[in-house]
């Protein structure tokens, strides 16, 4: 039988459908950008109504992108998002991320439990119209092993886990790492600072943002701009002066999702606590 020449550019894609493991990762390799300084990640937990009517604006006005982290029980609560205007940040681009079903610490339930906090946020973005979330944030800053295997296991691939325990969490925010993509594993991304109207602190949060430098990136988390919470609010005023100084930086200002563009999130130490 004569054999038929396969067309060059289907026989490149079936060698590349073919391709061992080792060289698909090469190839990933090859197509992730090198990690620039001033790489900063901004991120919003628990879904307050400011994150869509002040927040996002804000952003926008700057080019900016950004995580909301949204806890799905809390939906239609006083001063929380809708899931009307949850499905419209969807729509303008922001990444919608897990924060939990109920915001519990996870750390006190059950594995089962934890499983059921992933799964019930992921319906209800489901039956909402929401797009799949791929990152999450842990509730209370608090994790561990079982709660980063069940992530995996729902299809997550990355998470952030905030400044603890290098610098223990209080209610007036402050402090923490950089992002270390060489070192650490990418479901226990540290931040780099909790901003907020009690830690307004100019000095410490430049002295984050300085920390994203030579591969390591900064991750910045707020709460509502406002916050139905007082300990864990920013006033408009001052988180318009942070997005300016960003922007007057030249940040590159993106979501926790977009770190995927530089990192490989399936790479990680084999012992994802030792960095710790």
């Amino acid at each position: 039988m004569k054999k038929t020449k396969l067309p060059l550019f289907l026989a490149f894609v079936i060698a590349h459908l073919q391709a061992p493991p080792a060289q698909a990762q090469e190839e990933k390799q090859k197509n992730l950008l090198p990690i620039p300084d001033k790489l900063v990640v901004l991120t919003f937990d628990d879904g307050n109504v400011s994150d869509l009517t002040t927040t996002a604006p804000i952003l926008k006005k700057h080019g900016f992108g950004a995580t909301f982290y949204i806890t799905s029980g809390w939906i239609g609560g006083a001063g929380r998002l809708t899931w009307e205007q949850v499905k419209e940040l969807d729509a303008q681009g922001f990444e919608i991320g897990s924060h939990s079903a109920s915001h519990p610490n996870m750390l006190h339930i059950s594995e089962e439990e934890v499983r059921e906090q992933i799964a019930s946020f992921d319906r209800a973005c489901e039956e909402h119209g929401i797009r799949k979330a791929t990152t999450f944030a842990y509730p209370g800053e608090h994790h561990d092993r079982r709660i980063v295997k069940a992530l995996a296991t729902a299809g997550y691939s990355a998470a952030r886990r905030g400044v603890t325990p290098e610098y223990p969490l209080f209610d007036r925010g402050g402090p923490g790492l950089a992002y270390n993509p060489r070192e650490e594993d990418p479901f226990l991304i540290p931040g780099a600072y909790v901003r907020g109207n009690l830690s307004p602190s100019d000095r410490e949060f430049k002295e984050a943002l300085g920390k994203a430098r030579d591969g390591s990136v900064c991750v910045l988390i707020y709460h509502g701009v406002p916050d139905v919470h007082s300990h864990c609010s920013t006033s408009i005023e001052l988180f318009t002066k942070d997005m300016q100084y960003l922007k007057a930086e030249g940040c590159t200002v993106i979501a926790l999702r977009d770190l995927a563009k530089y990192v490989d999130f399936s790479k990680g130490p084999k012992d994802i606590y030792a960095p710790i």
